[in-house]
Order: structure tokens, then C-alpha cells, then sequence
């Protein structure tokens, strides 16, 4: 399954090597990243390459559970315990049972439920919903959220100790634009792969598509280029893909970029001006290292290996 994280670009590949280590392993892990990044296939990954590979891998959307439902949906209920129950069912806790709950959008929990998340996750025991005793479950829980957790706790919306207890390994999944270099091997990918699929004969994109390709900034990330590729499979099967051919929302979009630095006449030293920025971000956001990245706009890994470069603590 790792095979379908594709990648070769520095901050993507630290993050393999971290989430290969993790897999053979029951810790809890936290992935971050932007909507499309591969959050899903990352978990599915870490599943398969784990001692639980043939036990339930059950997946639970937090920000698609309605909140009167949700503890039930999550531990289960008792016949009886709430007008609608009747019989006793299983929550996705119980079916995940000796296997891994995935649990994406898990800011989205309600706060209450937070507090039995956690319970669960300190002690292994849960309590369906109308049931007077707990039970045990061996369950390897992974966690993903598209939002930054810290700032949901310093609004009061997220439990700092949660936070801690979800984040015992966290692997950040680096957007598409701060990994531009993958473009042309994903494109090749999915592009071979949605012509097998739809038994269609393989197309090309010329050099001035392609340029454009790797001038988008893809907000929508790997799932958007994925859906773009399937697109142009189908619909220029077997053709020389060209500019015009792809879609307005790039052509519009991918023009190039205003200078946002004009380069001294006498130049400058690369390297201190990386390393006074890096120092004016961690300053900005009193030490916090992800909220730095941010503002650099480059993935956490990819900061901690640049200050480690340049010796900053």
C-alpha cells in the first residue's frame, strides 16, 4: 500500500521513511495535511504494513456523524437507551475490535465526546450508550484532521489533552505545491493507471502542458490532480494532451507568478536570508514549529531538517 503514496521530493520521502518505521507498530498516530493530500491511503497504508494487516480496518468520518448520534455511532448502544434504539448495536469501536479505527476530521468531535475518546484511549475500555458496565477492546487508533489542532485548542474547541494523547506520532503529509517536483511522476501514474482501468490507449501531455501543469498551485491537491488526469484519459484518449486541452480552472489559474523578492543589484547570501527567516517565524509564533512551517509554507519535516542544517534550536 505504500506504493500508492508516490513521491520523491525531500519532505515527502521524511515522511515515508517515518510512517514505514510506525506501521509495525500499535502507537497511536496523528496525520495531518490539506483536504486531497492522501490522508485515507496513508492510514490504509500503515494498516497494511502492520500486525493487524488482517484484522477490521474501520474508518469513521467525525464531521459526517450528527451530533445526537455520535456517541452511539462511536461505543455503540444498548436496545432501549434512546427513542430509535431498538436493538443493541455495535459501535465502530467494538467492530474494530483486535484491528484500527480510523478516525478522519477527528476536530470535528464534539467536545464531550472528546473527553470519552480519551477515557477510551487511556484505558481501553468503553461503555455503550444505555449500558450500566464497560468492556475491553484491543483497538490501534488513527487519527487525521485537515485544520490545526492547536489553534482549535486555543479556542476551546479541541482538549489539549486529547491533542497529546492522539499526537504520540504525528506525520504531516506535505500539500502538493510544496512538493511540485512529483507532478511529472504522478501524472505519469495516473495517467497509465486510468488507461488500463478504462481500457483506453495511453495519451501524452506536450512540454507546454505539462508546464502548466507545474505551474498550478493545486489547492485541491493529489485528489484534484488525480480527478484532472481521469478526466483528460477519457475524454483525449490516445492524443497528445496540449495547453488548451486542460481545463479553464488551470489555464486561468497557472499564470506565472509575480516576483514577490526583487534580488539585490550586489546579491545576497542564501543562506542567511534562510536562516533569518526561519528565525523570524519561530520568533512569530513563540517557538512553535508547525505554525512556522506554515508561515514559510513548507512542511514541519522539511523545517526541522533546515534548522537542524543550519544548527538552530
Amino acid at each position: 500500500m505504500f506504493d500508492a503514496l508516490i513521491g520523491q521530493s525531500p519532505n515527502f520521502e521524511s515522511m515515508l521513511r517515518s510512517a514505514k518505521m510506525v506501521a509495525a507498530t500499535d502507537v497511536t498516530v496523528l496525520i495531518a495535511g490539506e483536504t486531497g493530500t492522501g490522508k485515507e491511503v496513508l492510514a490504509n497504508a500503515l494498516q497494511s504494513h502492520s500486525p493487524r494487516v488482517d484484522k477490521p480496518f474501520i474508518t469513521l468520518n467525525c464531521a459526517a456523524l450528527p451530533e445526537s448520534l455520535a456517541e452511539s455511532e462511536l461505543f455503540g448502544h444498548r436496545k432501549g437507551a434512546f427513542t430509535g434504539a431498538v436493538s443493541n448495536q455495535l459501535g465502530r469501536l467494538q467492530a474494530a475490535d483486535e484491528g484500527t479505527l480510523f478516525m478522519d476530521e477527528v476536530d470535528s468531535l464534539p467536545l464531550p465526546l472528546q473527553a470519552k475518546l480519551l477515557r477510551f484511549l487511556e484505558t481501553g475500555e468503553i461503555q455503550p450508550v444505555g449500558d450500566t458496565h464497560t468492556q475491553r477492546v484491543d483497538v490501534r487508533v488513527i487519527a487525521a484532521t485537515n485544520v490545526s489542532l492547536e489553534e482549535k485548542i486555543a479556542k476551546g474547541e479541541f482538549r489539549k489533552d486529547l491533542y497529546y494523547r492522539l499526537n504520540v506520532v504525528p506525520l504531516e503529509i506535505p500539500p502538493l505545491r510544496e512538493r511540485m517536483g512529483d507532478i511529472h511522476l504522478l501524472l505519469n501514474h495516473f495517467m497509465g493507471r486510468f488507461a488500463d482501468e478504462h481500457k483506453l490507449p495511453g495519451s501524452i501531455f506536450s512540454k507546454s502542458a505539462l508546464s502548466r501543469l507545474q505551474t498550478y498551485a493545486w489547492p485541491g491537491n493529489v485528489r484534484e490532480l488525480r480527478n484532472v488526469c481521469e478526466r483528460l484519459s477519457i475524454l483525449l484518449a490516445g492524443r497528445t494532451i496540449d495547453e488548451g486541452n486542460l481545463p479553464m480552472e488551470i489555464l486561468h489559474r497557472a499564470a506565472p507568478a509575480k516576483t514577490v523578492f526583487a534580488l539585490p543589484e550586489i546579491g545576497i547570501e542564501l543562506e542567511k536570508v534562510e536562516i533569518d527567516l526561519i528565525q523570524q517565524a519561530l520568533a512569530r509564533t513563540n517557538g512553535n514549529r508547525s505554525r512556522s512551517a506554515r508561515l514559510l509554507g513548507i512542511s514541519r519535516d522539511t523545517l526541522l531538517y533546515r534548522m537542524q542544517k543550519h544548527g538552530i534550536n
